[in-house]
């Protein structure tokens, strides 16, 4: 499964949007506009009368994109604290066929504190509003190898189907050779599911890194995939129903 290019959209958001930098709302608007340029490229635009001004400094950076045009920044400052050139405008005439950006200023999302949408902080990027996930138990008989070792071994999967992106089966951790998985220091943040922790996998060959990931605390919305695991299927051999699937073609693969 290849990654799927989705249209450009510019439209209004229905959630109060709300940023934070150093303990200071630094805005907050009932009118954010939600750009979305590809399933990980997500901003919320506000208009100029929702920013707090007296924040910004104006910086004399610009920069010039093909699909955005050219863009006017300032350096948020609150206290002894700033984020430089992490507010930004588009300052002229939008490219062909891209969204018109004047009027509205945006913040690089990782240099602000916390982000909100209504009284709920959302981390990594703002929820795409055609995005969607679902979690499903099923019976199939799922068997997971990695370098020929039978890893996992399953008839109480929850698939989980996320827009874009392959079936995912999470496997109960009583299903799952545990003995096998070993600690990794690396963390990943989605922001349909949480905050994910992972596994590498220890075979007879050697380490295979990082293909195994779990939430400790997933958000409600999937909170079926407590206490299992999934593995990148583009990097390890699923069995379906004694069936050999396909690996699928994604960003992870």
């Amino acid at each position: 499964m290849a990654k799927t290019k989705l249209p450009v959209i510019f439209e209004p958001s229905l959630r109060r949007v709300r940023v934070e930098f150093n303990g200071e709302t630094i805005a907050q608007s009932d009118r954010a506009m939600l750009l979305r340029e590809s399933s990980y490229e997500l901003h919320y635009f506000f208009p100029l009368e929702d920013v707090r001004q007296e924040f910004l400094v104006e910086s004399d950076f610009t920069n010039e994109s093909k699909y955005k045009g050219n863009s006017q920044h300032w350096t948020v400052k609150v206290g002894d604290q700033e984020a430089e050139n992490a507010a930004w405008t588009i300052s002229g005439e939008p490219n062909k066929n891209r969204p018109d950006l004047r009027g509205y200023l945006t913040f690089e999302w990782n240099d602000m504190d916390h982000w909100y949408e209504e009284a709920e902080e959302v981390i990594g990027h703002p929820r795409d509003p055609y995005h969607r996930v679902d979690t499903v138990l099923s019976d199939r008989h799922i068997r997971v190898e990695v370098n020929d070792e039978t890893v996992a071994d399953t008839h109480r999967a929850i698939v989980l189907f996320e827009t874009g992106l392959p079936a995912r089966y999470y496997i109960p951790r009583e299903d799952v050779q545990m003995n096998k998985l070993v600690d990794s220091d690396l963390h990943t943040i989605c922001p349909y599911k949480g905050v994910a922790s992972y596994y590498s996998i220890q075979t007879s060959e050697g380490l295979e890194e990082n293909l195994v990931w779990y939430y400790p605390e997933p958000f409600p919305e999937s909170i079926r995939i407590t206490d299992t695991v999934a593995f990148y299927n583009e990097k390890v051999d699923v069995y379906i129903d004694g069936e050999l699937e396909d690996r699928p073609r994604t960003v992870f693969a």
